[in-house]
């Protein structure tokens, strides 16, 4: 029996499983998975829970769900989101904001001096304002950095939320674990895509040679408030691609 950890919720950690064998390819495109029953004796859980982490996989696109009587299958892995709503859905969910087959790793955490623009983003006041800074470099499939971010936070969330300080993954998000420390809850989002030459510091985290372009997303999280939850600044280099998948089916009234 796989043993679960107390980390992460049962169901995720079922998902991430499944969700490894199929990366792996020890299920591949058209093989059944385990059933519901099968999922809930392996692992020591009610089916309800294994039908939450079957469910997950569903919504992420890595298996399609038959019908009464019919089996689960999986289905070509392609980590695709329709919109900005559902990937901040599925990071809230998951804590993953890469995509299939990448990995990262924190490589600082820690409360700065807040650079102007951040401090004005964040709204912080007094004279000399804080911000916490987690440095975030994400990684291929064959262990080479696709992206750079930096995801910064009102300073005072240093007492409330002391993860944020820690050099490490955190397992629901950063904005997520927010939401579990404090009253406060993203309910809107935005995301602007642009593209500018790389400066030197993108260079070396990105392992890329100048002159280079990169594409660059900033991200803004607000409570019901306006209030900015989290300030995140993501820089790619060449090659890496964001597919958002969509209907045109004429559904509109």
């Amino acid at each position: 029996m796989p043993k679960l950890e107390q980390s992460k919720p049962p169901y995720i950690q079922i998902f991430e499983n499944l969700r490894g064998q199929i990366l792996r390819g020890e299920l591949t495109p058209g093989d059944p998975i385990p059933t519901l029953r099968t999922i809930a004796d392996d692992w020591g859980v009610s089916q309800v829970t294994a039908s939450k982490a079957v469910g997950l996989l569903q919504e992420e696109k890595y298996v399609t769900v038959g019908g009464p009587g019919l089996r689960t299958t999986v289905r070509d892995p392609k980590n695709l989101h329709r919109n900005g709503r559902d990937r901040a859905k599925s990071v809230r969910r998951t804590g993953r904001i890469y995509t299939t087959g990448e990995y990262a790793k924190i490589t600082s955490a820690e409360v700065v001096p807040a650079p102007a623009d951040v401090a004005a983003v964040l709204g912080l006041q007094g004279v000399e304002p804080t911000a916490i800074k987690r440095v975030r470099v994400t990684y291929g499939p064959d262990d080479k950095p696709v992206s750079a971010s930096i995801s910064w936070f009102d300073g005072a969330l240093a007492e409330s939320a002391p993860k944020l300080l820690e050099p490490d993954r955190i397992t629901e998000g950063t904005w997520g674990y927010v939401e579990q420390q404090t009253d406060m809850k993203a309910t809107r989002g935005r995301d602007q895509i642009s593209t500018r030459l790389a400066t030197e510091e993108d260079a070396e985290l990105l392992d890329i040679e100048l002159p280079a372009a990169v594409k660059v997303s900033t991200t803004l999280l607000w409570t019901a408030d306006d209030v900015v939850i989290e300030y995140g600044v993501s820089v790619a280099g060449p090659g890496r691609e964001s597919t958002y998948d969509y209907d045109l089916a004429d559904n509109d009234s």
